[in-house]
């Protein structure tokens, strides 16, 4: 794999996991994170400890590399960020993940691994919510796997490589 210099004057992304339950795939994101030098946001309460052995073992060695913000609640964080590009990742979105309009610093808000994000706050962000399309017979994608495509896409439309 190649590496790519991040140190230009594009803003990192934000992934903001509200609640997340199901410790490997916050290690998988958090190394995804310290990949794309990307800042992960965790929404409390969390479904297990940070000091989880499952997931220091996803993140394996990169946790010295991931820059992690904890809020207390959902409610925190909002107004922590007031004001910030939010875009809202669920089965419940609007549009396709393709046309969101990814920019420098913005906030890619994914939910909890077996509820996603609540109902209100994407009926109060319609017009900011995304899903990813699914044709085949499972219900849902891996919170992780959900989070890679779409951090992958953002860089991508930003021009980053």
């Amino acid at each position: 794999m190649k590496s790519f210099d991040r140190s230009d004057s594009l803003s990192s992304l934000h992934i903001v996991l509200v609640e997340p339950e199901i410790p490997p795939n916050t290690g998988s994101i958090a190394r995804l994170c310290g990949a794309t030098n990307s800042v992960l946001h965790l929404i409390h309460p969390l479904g297990f400890k940070t000091d989880d052995k499952n997931l220091r073992r996803a993140g394996l060695d990169y946790w010295s590399s991931v820059t992690i913000r904890h809020h207390s609640s959902l409610k925190a964080f909002m107004i922590e960020n007031a004001g910030g590009d939010l875009l809202y990742f669920s089965t419940r979105g609007k549009y396709i993940y393709t046309e969101a309009n990814f920019t420098p610093g913005c906030y890619l808000v994914f939910g909890k691994e077996t509820e996603g994000l609540p109902s209100s706050l994407i009926e109060e962000n319609i017009e900011r919510s995304f899903y990813l399309p699914i044709w085949g017979r499972v219900r849902s994608l891996n919170l992780s796997n959900a989070v890679g495509i779409v951090l992958y896409e953002a860089y991508r439309k930003l021009g980053i490589w």
